[in-house]
């Protein structure tokens, strides 16, 4: 690899260009960002359920749908970076094996 080469080097050896990385990276701060958000949710959720404040149960259905729909995310934001994983690593394995290929030369014909 040259000097310049913006690649980062998985533990099992695969090499994944520096933009993937750091979509991967952005991708992963907004999952943590979104189950922190679920946490916060879903305290408020037991608070008011302990509560048994008529005002505060109601208010819990909408807080659950907004915990479904983060789910929802989450979940929609792993199937990308699946996706994006699996991309990235079958473009590298090709490239590659491209480079490993070995050169095919002539064979000189036997006398």
């Amino acid at each position: 690899m040259m000097e310049g080469d913006n690649f980062s080097v998985f533990g099992n050896g695969t090499q994944v260009d520096s933009k993937v990385f750091q979509s991967f990276q952005k991708s992963f701060l907004q999952v943590q960002s979104i189950l922190d958000q679920n946490r916060l949710l879903i305290n408020e959720i037991n608070q008011n359920h302990e509560s048994k404040i008529p005002d505060s149960l109601s208010r819990n259905v909408g807080l659950i749908r907004e915990l479904n729909n983060n789910i929802r995310r989450v979940v929609d934001l792993y199937a990308d970076l699946s996706l994006s994983f699996t991309k990235s690593v079958e473009a590298s394995s090709e490239w590659s094996s491209a480079v490993r290929q070995p050169s095919h030369k002539r064979s000189r014909p036997e006398q």
